[in-house]
């Protein structure tokens, strides 16, 4: 799988990540937690080291931890989780029950989630990664309604990372978030990469053109990975999944050949 180097520590990081929303939430349901370990395991196989998560997400951490505990694969993960409550101490205390959840004591990522306090909590987090309990800082979020605080705080504050929503479906950050997150060498990580499903459910129906072959693609959502992936300020995608199978073909996305934007010109699909 190809990396790509975080800006601010030049660490490189594969290109594709797992996401864990509503996938990992099954709690203590122990024949749903194979399948989710079979996930994880595809994506390490896959060269992928990135597991996003939060505590908006139910029993996600949990599961999380419990699987990469079992599987002794934690040195393999690249864990980035979120803080996504008010005020400074619930908010050490969120992160706090998030490494008992994850089961370690140190996470590489953590985010401020869809930007909730974020002036109260990005001054923790420098502490923390001062302390080295986390490695590097960001935020998030998941839709174009925040796009004018997001840019507000990528010009404002010192990030390591940001978070934010970018596909086929919905390519609104191409014009201006992401030129500006290279532009201040802030990483990026790409949730709903996939869209909002919409698409996808559309494309299904469609035969794969012939350049997608060229990509190095055999499923549409490897060409809608590629797509994310074709712009250099994307540091890494994490398509969300509960099915092993998906995690495979996700995974694949991350090789071969990444074409430039300028490849896309003409070929987006109209529905």
């Amino acid at each position: 799988m190809h990396t790509r180097p975080i800006p601010s520590s030049g660490t490189p990081l594969p290109v594709i990540g797992c996401g864990t929303w509503l996938g990992f939430d099954v709690g203590n349901a122990a024949s749903e937690k194979p399948q989710r370990g079979e996930v994880l395991a595809e994506l390490f196989a896959g060269g992928g080291t990135l597991i996003d998560s939060s505590p908006m997400y139910g029993s996600a951490e949990l599961v999380v931890g419990e699987l990469l505990h079992a599987s002794r694969s934690r040195e393999r993960a690249f864990l980035a989780t979120k803080v996504w409550t008010t005020g400074r101490q619930p908010g050490v205390e969120q992160m706090e029950r998030s490494m008992g959840l994850l089961r370690t004591r140190h996470i590489e990522l953590m985010q401020v989630h869809n930007l909730v306090d974020w002036r109260t909590h990005l001054p923790t987090l420098r502490e923390w990664k001062v302390g080295k309990r986390i490695s590097y800082i960001g935020v998030t979020h998941y839709t174009e309604s925040g796009y004018t605080e997001l840019e507000h705080v990528m010009r404002s504050e010192p990030l390591d990372f940001v978070q934010l929503n970018y596909s086929m479906e919905s390519p609104e950050a191409q014009r201006r978030l992401l030129p500006l997150a290279a532009e201040r060498g802030i990483a990026v990580l790409v949730n709903l990469p996939l869209g909002g499903g919409k698409m996808l459910r559309a494309l299904h129906a469609k035969p794969l053109p012939g350049w997608a072959a060229e990509i190095g693609c055999t499923a549409w959502s490897q060409v809608m990975l590629k797509f994310v992936l074709s712009q250099p300020a994307v540091t890494c995608a994490i398509p969300g999944t509960s099915n092993p199978r998906h995690m495979r073909e996700n995974a694949v996305a991350g090789t071969g050949e990444l074409p430039s934007p300028s490849f896309w010109a003409g070929k987006l699909p109209q529905l």
